[in-house]
């Protein structure tokens, strides 16, 4: 259930909380070509599944950064600021792949507001800790910590 903050003040106030969990999404392999056309990333760990089924994971994998590109969709099932018209990915400071995340996996997005600050004239950043789990795995895919600006 995405969780609805009333403005950017309102949501500046849940610095610190966690403030919810993303659907699942099943990542499959058609995802993961698609994703390796787009940046020209074909190796055989992510697009050779019987050649990957011989691999080190046992399947083909979804590229790191796939898993990244997920995160504006995901945290956007995850809560809505009213009163922005809208957000831009400022950048990230720190990001960990520590798990890999095989084809026909789900993963979700949960989200804790590290800090978010109200600045007169807009331009309002924000800093969330994304941990995109893996369904059934007690660890996780990766661990970003997403910087974004919102403009009311």
């Amino acid at each position: 259930m995405t969780k609805v903050f009333a403005s950017p003040a309102e949501f500046a106030a849940a610095a610190g909380t966690h403030v919810g969990v993303s659907e699942w999404v099943a990542i499959e392999q058609d995802r993961i070509d698609l994703f390796a056309d787009a940046t020209g990333d074909h190796q055989w760990i992510h697009v050779d599944p019987e050649r990957a089924a011989d691999g080190p994971f046992g399947a083909t994998i979804a590229h790191g950064y796939l898993t990244l590109s997920l995160i504006p969709m995901l945290t956007q099932s995850v809560y809505r600021v009213e009163g922005v018209k809208m957000g831009v990915n400022y950048g990230l400071n720190k990001v960990r792949f520590m798990n890999p995340v095989r084809t026909g996996s789900k993963v979700r997005a949960s989200v804790d507001v590290v800090s978010a600050e109200v600045v007169p004239g807009g331009g309002h950043p924000v800093v969330n800790k994304v941990t995109i789990e893996i369904e059934g795995s007690e660890k996780p895919a990766a661990v970003a910590e997403t910087v974004v600006r919102i403009y009311g």
